[in-house]
C-alpha cells in the first residue's frame, strides 16, 4: 500500500516537535542533596606477609673497540680522579672510542677529557 503524503502544514509539526524536545531535555534538574553513604563494616585486619627484601640490581657497562676493553665505572672514577673531585652529585661520561677520547661533565660545572685507552 502506498503512503499518504503529508502536507506541509504536517511535516511543520513534525520539524516543531522535534526542535522543542531537546531543549525541554536540556533544563537542568533540581539539586538533591549528596546521598550519605552507610558505613561498610570493619573487616579484622590480615597479618600482612613480609616481603623478601629485593636484591639490589646490578648495573655494568663495559666498552669494548679494536681488541682493549673498559668498564663504565672506571671512566666515572677516571674522570672525577683527573678532575681532583671526590665527591660529585652527577658525573656525565661521553666515550668517542674511534678518537680514543672520554669527555667528562662533573656537577655541570667541570668539563674535560682523557684518553680512553
Amino acid at each position: 500500500m502506498p503512503r499518504a503524503k503529508k502536507t506541509a502544514a504536517e511535516t511543520a509539526e513534525v520539524k516543531e516537535v522535534a526542535v522543542t524536545a531537546p531543549v525541554e531535555e536540556k533544563k537542568a534538574p533540581a539539586k538533591k542533596a549528596p546521598a550519605k553513604k552507610a558505613a561498610a563494616p570493619k573487616k579484622a585486619a590480615a597479618p600482612k606477609k613480609e616481603a623478601a627484601p629485593k636484591a639490589a640490581e646490578e648495573r655494568k657497562v663495559v666498552i669494548q673497540y679494536n681488541g682493549a676493553e673498559v668498564a663504565g665505572t672506571e671512566l666515572i672514577d677516571k674522570a672525577k680522579a683527573v678532575a681532583g673531585i671526590k665527591e660529585a652529585k652527577s658525573v656525565v661520561v661521553y666515550v668517542r672510542p674511534e678518537i680514543n677520547k672520554v669527555y667528562y661533565v662533573i656537577d655541570d660545572n667541570t668539563f674535560g677529557n682523557f684518553d680512553l685507552f
